[in-house]
């Protein structure tokens, strides 16, 4: 069985994370095999929206501690081994917010460390009830200096720190009301809601949410002034869309817009 499967469903793709013995843990193979999906949805133009689960009881347990473990047995210490896995870690997170189309988590269980990265990391995230969010490196020594960053860019500044120096973990309530998950579901309806999500997303002018993804990002860095300077000229370039046109025509007729895209 492939450690990261693919199903494509109409315009949806899911990635499943499928290692369950080890959690889902982003392993050298894991890290690798998201990587080399994440740039072949860059350039699939038919799907418009990406979802990502995990396999058996976890969503993601971080990384492979018994592969870091034997990273340092090398003369350096681990230095080069452990610079690689983290600039590798953070190419896979950075890909997620390059990627065209929005991609929705789906974490059940646990999400810890680099997996509960994994959740900041996606545009939006539906959990299953009794989901436990966590960056617990801190509990063996290793603080989660780089899930702070997607971790610090989701919820307040004060309740991340916590978590971060705590090791503590977030229930599925507590993440809905701090901004790490869009909203919590039963377990069983954990697929369907996800779906749901997912269709409501893909049934809209794709290209329209491609140049909004992108500017939303892009204006979260700027000041007041130039993010609107900068948005302003994307909703220019967004209105001289031809599907755009038949958009605003549809609506303004009463019936369903014609899109080519």
């Amino acid at each position: 069985m492939p450690i990261l499967e693919r199903k494509d469903t109409g315009a949806i793709a899911r990635l499943t994370l499928n290692h369950p013995e080890k959690l889902n843990a982003l392993s050298d193979a894991m890290l690798a095999a998201l990587s080399d999906e994440f740039e072949a949805l860059a350039a699939d133009e038919k799907i418009r929206v990406v979802i990502i689960a995990g396999a058996g009881k976890a969503f993601c347990a971080g990384h492979d501690l018994k592969e870091m473990t034997q990273g340092r047995q090398a003369e350096d210490g681990g230095k080069a081994y452990f610079a690689d896995l983290f600039a590798r870690c953070t190419k896979v997170m950075t890909a997620i917010r390059n990627l065209p189309q929005p991609v929705i988590a789906q974490p059940h269980g646990i999400a810890t460390a680099a997996g509960c990265q994994l959740v900041a990391s996606c545009d939006m995230a539906v959990a299953a009830e009794g989901t436990r969010f966590g960056v617990n490196g801190v509990n063996i020594g290793l603080f989660c200096s780089t899930p702070m960053v997607a971790l610090s860019r989701n919820i307040p500044r004060k309740q991340a720190f916590e978590m971060l120096t705590t090791g503590e973990f977030i229930d599925t309530d507590r993440a809905q009301a701090l901004g790490l998950i869009n909203r919590a579901v039963p377990h069983d309806d954990l697929e369907a809601a996800t779906d749901e999500l997912a269709e409501t997303v893909a049934a809209k002018l794709g290209a329209a949410v491609r140049i909004g993804k992108r500017a939303f990002y892009d204006q979260l860095e700027m000041t007041l002034d130039q993010a609107y300077a900068h948005t302003g000229q994307v909703m220019v370039e967004n209105m001289l869309y031809r599907d755009t046109e038949e958009g605003i025509a549809a609506f303004l007729e009463k019936r369903p817009p014609e899109w080519d895209q």
